[in-house]
């Protein structure tokens, strides 16, 4: 008979009482800010729940957040802490409008979230963190640079009056610096490290075997690979003849990036750049797509090969054109079309099938995951298994790519719900799945390909032996990256083992924080504020992509979020700013954006200016005289001033000493911001006005100034007059009457 935990803020037989599992609860309620670390399936969301309901007793009217990093997730919590707690709970994702997220939010006293979501309204000010006595971070090894968790842990610590914070993960990664990274920018003092092999947990866990499966690349994969082969070793040779490499062995992808990095570090260093530094850099984008094709080669389907030759075929750059005329490598691609025709496919491919068809024997009932890194090679594996009548389902993310329409989060949650309920045996899916999906009863795990990540390695085996012994099965080409991955995933996990399980095992792990106390945080925050006075700075959305957002809230900006179809940012009626990344400015100097930008700019507004971040303006693909003949042309030729700015922080406090400047002299004048372009010509100019009448949109708005001729004889007509012009009826005249006719009063 069971033994389920009762509690005033739980819901009565929901959760079971194991041991360890309250007393690690105790610990972080006893401790304060703790990371814990434990394999998957061993109810870390549980632990979240009873922390959490403890926290609601003694904090009536507080919320709680959960935070984690994908929606599908985000929405499995919501699911989970309604079953477990005695509280209303809701779900915030991207998907819900602001003001619906805020009436939510308000409603609710525990939230379960996407970390942008979250942030995004923290920066719009439609809350804050005042009342949450409780902030989880789901799979927290996520903390790390950029990333919102990182902003919304210290918002937290700013602004919570209560304040407490979880973060939960079963692989926090293998260097002992990501941990301590990690920790820092959480602000945990305490690590509680649980395992397996813990007596207290060893009842409750059950192993999962690996076993590998290794094939043998067939001759007719060989041919095209050697081809592939040649086709990189001539690149190679010619670099050394170039005096860029030293030597012909194949790089990896890390050492020609590096390569390439230096080499456009030396172009925008010199005045007149040597034409090798240009050559260089395109050969080196050739051989970044020739490794890529061997990867795909070597490790995934004949089908994923082709699509990528298709889409190298469509590229126009000269790196891409240098390989089409390459008689190596285009017979490469013609065998890779010859041999898709004829049916012949990669041989990890067919013995898959194989193997989920002999699982399938043993037990129709069995539940499968296959898991690829390769979107295309799912597909594959899904056609596959509609051809040998396996009853499968792909699951992925939400982005569309090319004529393979991405998932939308509802169509996510009813793929995983009809692999628990209903007769489909396999689950074929993308990384989507790795972190924390909660897929009961799942018997096997088959990885199409390893990984070089211990962190995606745990997270995938984590799949299996939820509900009894599991095993996963990994498909591996000799002599290919699957080798070479497979033994840098097993040296990580080794390392991981040791710096985390070994090292921290024996106890609890008191950290010394320098951020920990709120008033460090307070400190931390005066030293990175200018000032105390408040700008008001208006933001196009698609900026929100940036760190822009984040650095000006810092600095006490408030943010206004409006879809502008001129500038990325507006500080009054008259000044709006173009920002662009020294990466986007040569871009749009490429395919023309930057002329048609400053064109815009200067037709609507008064006092244009563009931002140009980054250190380096010339360390581009561009030639150095390309980037100056741009300036040149924006500051004499459109008349717009350029400022630049190392990085985004600094980008930030240049829009607050703008802002600052500006509205103290316009005495905080109210801001029309650009939603439309102004028009340019007379006749822009004349349906510009004719449309804005009420109900008047493009079409009307010809037929009138055709009836009327001028703006003068429209305003002027009668209602009568008005509806003898087709389309417009009695209603939309009487408007149209009314705001032309009626006296204006504030």
């Amino acid at each position: 008979m069971n033994n389920f935990i009762e509690h005033e803020y739980l819901n009565k037989n929901t959760i079971e009482g194991r041991l360890y599992q309250q007393n690690l609860a105790m610990s972080v309620l006893k401790k304060g800010n703790t990371m814990i670390i434990a394999p998957t399936a061993m109810g870390k969301t549980v632990i979240a729940a009873l922390v959490s309901a403890e926290r609601l007793k003694h904090n009536p009217d507080s919320k709680i957040l959960i935070l984690a990093p994908s929606k599908p997730l985000a929405l499995q919590h919501e699911k989970s802490f309604k079953t477990f707690l005695n509280a209303s709970v809701a779900s915030l994702t991207g998907n819900d409008k602001p003001s619906d997220r805020k009436q939510l939010w308000n409603n609710n006293q525990v939230i379960c979230a996407t970390p942008q979501t979250i942030e995004s309204d923290i920066i719009s000010r439609e809350y804050n963190f005042n009342d949450v006595s409780l902030i989880i971070f789901d799979e927290c090894h996520h903390a790390v640079g950029s990333y919102s968790y990182v902003y919304l842990a210290q918002k937290y610590v700013q602004q919570a009056k209560n304040q407490l914070i979880l973060g939960l993960t079963a692989s926090p990664g293998w260097e002992k610096s990501k941990i301590k990274e990690v920790s820092k920018n959480i602000y945990v003092n305490e690590i509680i490290i649980k395992s397996e092999d813990d007596p207290d947990v060893a009842p409750y866990f059950n192993q999962v075997q690996t076993k590998w499966i290794k094939v043998k690349l067939t001759p007719e994969l060989q041919e095209i690979k050697d081809l592939i082969s040649e086709t990189l070793k001539m690149r190679l040779k010619t670099l050394k003849k170039l005096g860029i490499i030293d030597s012909i062995a194949k790089p990896s992808k890390r050492e020609v990036l590096v390569e390439q990095a230096r080499l456009q570090q030396k172009i925008a260093s010199a005045s007149m750049p040597k034409k090798e530094y240009f050559t260089g850099v395109s050969i080196l984008t050739e051989v970044i797509n020739i490794m890529h094709s061997q990867e795909l080669l070597e490790t995934q389907s004949i089908k994923t090969l082709n699509n990528y030759f298709n889409k190298l075929e469509k590229k126009k750059t000269k790196a891409a054109k240098s390989l089409k005329n390459d008689y190596k490598f285009n017979k490469a691609v013609l065998l890779t079309r010859k041999y898709l025709e004829k049916g012949i496919d990669h041989p990890k491919m067919i013995r898959l099938i194989k193997l989920i068809e002999q699982l399938l024997k043993q037990d129709k009932n069995n539940k499968i995951i296959v898991f690829s890194q390769f979107r295309d090679t799912t597909k594959t594996i899904y056609e596959n298994c509609e051809k040998n009548k396996i009853k499968a389902l792909r699951f992925y993310g939400q982005a569309s790519r090319d004529n393979d329409k991405g998932l939308s989060q509802k169509k996510q949650i009813e793929t995983i719900d009809s692999f628990k309920k209903e007769d489909y045996n396999v689950l074929i899916s993308t990384s989507v799945a790795e972190e924390g999906i909660d897929i009961p009863s799942v018997d096997y795990v088959i990885l199409y390909e390893p990984v070089p990540s211990e962190i995606r390695m745990i997270q995938r085996k984590g799949r299996t032996g939820r509900k009894h012994e599991g095993e996963m099965f990994i498909l591996m080409t000799k002599g290919t990256l699957d080798e070479s991955y497979y033994w840098s995933s097993q040296r990580k996990e080794r390392a991981m083992r040791s710096n985390v399980y070994n090292s921290y095992r024996k106890e609890n792990i008191t950290l010394d924080n320098h951020f920990a106390d709120k008033e460090d945080i307070k400190s931390y925050n005066t030293q990175t504020t200018d000032e105390n006075a408040e700008a008001e700075i208006y933001v196009d959305y698609r900026e929100k992509n940036s760190n822009i957002m984040r650095e000006l809230d810092k600095i006490n900006c408030k943010i206004n979020v409006k879809s502008m179809t001129v500038g990325d940012y507006q500080i009054t009626d008259e000044i709006i700013i173009e920002r662009k990344t020294v990466e986007d400015f040569s871009k749009s100097i490429t395919d023309k954006r930057l002329y048609q930008q400053a064109k815009e700019l200067v037709n609507n507004c008064k006092k244009p200016l563009m931002i140009i971040e980054g250190e380096n303006i010339y360390h581009t693909f561009l030639h150095p005289n390309a980037i100056r003949g741009a300036l040149s042309s924006i500051a004499l030729d459109f008349r717009i001033p350029i400022i630049q700015t190392q990085n985004e922080t600094d980008t930030a406090f240049m829009l607050k000493r703008i802002a600052i400047r500006e509205q103290e002299k316009d005495n905080k004048k109210p801001v029309s911001v650009r939603t439309q372009t102004k028009p340019v010509t007379l006749p822009e100019q004349q349906l510009f006005i004719t449309e804005s009448l009420p109900g008047i949109g493009p079409v009307s708005a010809k037929k009138l100034l055709s009836h009327f001729k001028t703006v003068k004889n429209l305003v002027n007509a009668s209602k009568k007059e008005l509806k003898d012009v087709e389309g417009i009826g009695e209603k939309t005249a009487k408007n149209i009457i009314e705001v032309t006719n009626t006296e204006f009063k504030e």
